[in-house]
């Protein structure tokens, strides 16, 4: 399991739509202002030895033509300088698709996906994906990176599902008002 999560805000309303359009539309020019998004969601103080993207089954990858972790890790990396490293860590099976499974059912789906490599052994990693649901992929993904001996993981997301039950969410009445060159439908 990872030691530390963070994550830029809820997947919800326009985060969620940018994710969607930047993830399943192909839009890979998104990648620039959500690495923005992800950089501010990193307390300044937080140091690591390398960034690894949440690996897709090569299948997967090949299919959508682009690996949306990889290509946000690479923002984040320009930022505070630390290497990319995406061969430290490989998905070594096919998944099923996570979306309608329970808690339970994603740990199970995930469980021995991954494989990391020893080099990772003493190192501060900072796993990068876009959206954590219940942790699942995230926390497998950590435990491959923990028994290859990392030393401490933090997981960066750009946004996190909230899945407690609508009436223990809190009702938020404040606007939130997106720059005119992220608003969907803007030329």
């Amino acid at each position: 399991m990872f030691d530390a999560a963070f994550s830029y805000g809820s997947y919800e309303d326009e985060l969620r739509q940018l994710i969607h359009l930047y993830k399943y539309a192909g839009i890979q020019t998104l990648a620039r202002p959500l690495g923005r998004l992800l950089i501010a969601a990193l307390p300044r103080e937080a140091r690591f030895d390398a960034i690894v993207p949440m690996p897709l089954h090569w299948m997967k990858a090949w299919r959508r033509g682009f690996n949306q972790s990889e290509l946000l890790a690479r923002e984040v990396s320009r930022f505070w300088n630390v290497p990319v490293r995406k061969r430290l860590v490989r998905r070594v099976r096919a998944t099923s698709v996570q979306a309608g499974l329970t808690s339970a059912e994603r740990r199970v789906n995930v469980r021995n996906a991954f494989r990391a490599h020893t080099a990772v052994a003493g190192k501060r990693i900072l796993l990068v994906d876009d959206v954590m649901t219940t942790g699942a992929t995230g926390g497998a993904c950590a435990a491959a990176l923990k028994s290859a001996g990392a030393a401490y993981v933090t997981f960066l997301t750009l946004a996190r599902v909230d899945r407690r039950p609508v009436a223990a969410v809190p009702h938020q009445t404040d606007t939130v008002f997106l720059p005119e060159s992220m608003v969907l439908g803007s030329q």
